[in-house]
């Protein structure tokens, strides 16, 4: 028989915080979903969008880093494995299928919301304004109000010269 092989990638958006639960064992479970788009063009020329909620659980220590730093629309990449289970209620069997993660990947940059930490924008996705350029904001430092227009202004050339890029 051939050995099997069962590995699962998803990059999407959290769908709803994660919620933790410890085991009789003390050790943290954490359970959300995580909403992955899909677009497709039909026959007739129309796009079609289809959205999949696919459930995740993470143990231990990551688990309890997915309670503090994930929120609802922040962006994640989880590598697992896919677990099939099934059980029986009220006399039916029922089956569920999530992804057991490995590795939980933040994706985004950490904000500040309600004094928490969380990765990534509320929406999962960038909105225009939603980030000032350097040179508006300025960066703190000695440079302050001194962002170069362009990298030969770094070098004191003043532009005049063309770079030598080594590719």
């Amino acid at each position: 028989m051939a050995r099997g092989f069962n590995l699962a990638v998803i990059v999407g958006n959290v769908a709803r915080d994660p919620e933790v639960r410890y085991t009789a064992s003390k050790q943290a479970v954490a359970k959300f979903a995580v909403a992955v788009n899909r677009k497709w063009k039909g026959q007739n020329g129309e796009i079609h969008e289809e959205v999949d909620f696919i459930p995740v659980s993470a143990w231990g220590a990551q688990a309890e880093n997915c309670e503090k730093y994930l929120r609802k629309g922040s962006a994640v990449l989880v590598e697992g494995r896919i677990r099939v289970s099934s059980y029986e209620k009220d006399g039916q069997k029922r089956t569920f299928t999530e992804i057991v993660s490995r590795n939980v990947q933040f994706l985004g940059s950490p904000r500040r919301e309600e004094g928490q930490e969380s990765y990534g924008a509320p929406s999962g996705s960038f909105r225009s304004g939603q980030v000032a350029s350097l040179r508006e904001s300025g960066f703190g430092g000695e440079m302050e109000g001194d962002f170069p227009m362009d990298f030969a202004e770094i070098d004191g050339t003043g532009g005049g010269e063309e770079a030598d890029i080594p590719f």
